[in-house]
């Protein structure tokens, strides 16, 4: 259990890179002036530094943390592995996806492996964006993913897409044999991260990538998880680190923005400070800042878009501004 902080004082220094050094206070002041964020938490060696609701919204609410559930995700296929449920990365998903591959197939697909999945390097037509709407409209959301034509050669560029990690929950409930909703709460069970709902495709099987339900207390326990390395606060290994160092290598990167991607996480720097996060529609963020034993779990309102508005780097920025107080 994250234990929370007694003192709310932090020292304002100012630092190189054209950033201010932002207090507490100032972090909470900032973060209440948007209209759209709905909760942030700021974790430092364990302790809860800050842990506040805005406009209206409550920190027990269960939130749709959207595409951090590629993150979560990513963590479940590294259990899966560490289990004997999985092969590896580099087990080719065809022979298992067998029966829902397309009448006359494209031999390509024989080359796409678990871990061009996690890295969204698979080279198929994405199904986010433009196209998620119709995939989604889709009666079978598998089949809808492996029958896209490929715009990339397997291993090639990123190709940002909610389908690759849909066809890993399919792949994950084949292998394991139960519901991905159940095995999650059953794996990360002693860490303080529980999934409270998860959308599924007509088959039944969650949503891979988006639409999963969980607290903000959740959603930072799980960045502080990886913070800590794959272990709870009392020591139980739920992730192996070795899992969580091949997630957080870049692999690629998005030609939307600056950040690096590895397995189901981003990774950018952060007033000189390495940061990895999990980024979802409309802004649920969890960012995790190893070097300096921190996390931050920032959710917001699901329907407006964090992009191209400008407001994800918004709270990109918070984070370095207040990274920037800690160094």
């Amino acid at each position: 259990m994250i234990r929370l902080f007694k003192s709310a004082v932090l020292v304002c220094l100012f630092v190189g890179q054209n950033l201010s050094a932002m207090s507490l206070s100032e972090l909470d002041a900032s973060a209440g002036s948007y209209r759209n964020i709905k909760t942030l938490q700021v974790a430092e060696r364990g302790e809860v530094l800050l842990a506040k609701a805005y406009n209206g919204y409550r920190l027990d609410s269960v939130t749709n943390v959207k595409s951090v559930s590629k993150s979560v995700m990513s963590a479940m296929v590294g259990m899966a592995i560490e289990r004997d449920i999985l092969q590896g990365v580099d087990q080719p998903i065809a022979p298992i996806l067998k029966d829902q591959l397309p009448s006359n197939p494209d031999s390509r697909l024989n080359e796409i492996t678990i871990g061009h999945l996690l890295s969204m390097q698979a080279g198929l037509e994405r199904t986010s964006g433009r196209n998620y709407g119709r995939w989604v409209a889709s009666s079978n959301w598998v089949k809808a993913v492996l029958d896209r034509p490929f715009d990339e050669p397997v291993g090639g560029n990123m190709l940002y897409s909610t389908g690759n990690t849909h066809l890993l929950s399919a792949i994950l409930m084949r292998e394991a044999g139960e519901n991905p909703y159940r095995l999650a709460n059953q794996w990360f069970q002693g860490s303080g991260v529980r999934i409270e709902s998860w959308e599924t495709d007509p088959q039944g099987i969650p949503m891979g990538g988006n639409q999963l339900g969980m607290t903000p207390a959740s959603l930072l326990a799980f960045g502080e998880l990886y913070r800590r390395g794959g272990v709870t606060e009392s020591g139980k290994r739920i992730v192996s680190e070795q899992w969580i160092e091949q997630s957080w290598q870049p692999r690629t990167q998005s030609r939307f923005h600056r950040g690096r991607y590895g397995y189901g996480w981003f990774m950018q720097d952060f007033s000189g400070v390495q940061g990895y996060y999990g980024w979802g529609y409309g802004g649920q963020m969890i960012y995790v800042l190893p070097e300096l034993e921190m996390t931050i779990a920032i959710t917001s309102q699901e329907n407006l878009p964090s992009g191209r508005t400008g407001y994800r780097d918004e709270l990109h920025d918070l984070v370095a501004e207040f990274v920037a107080s800690k160094k």
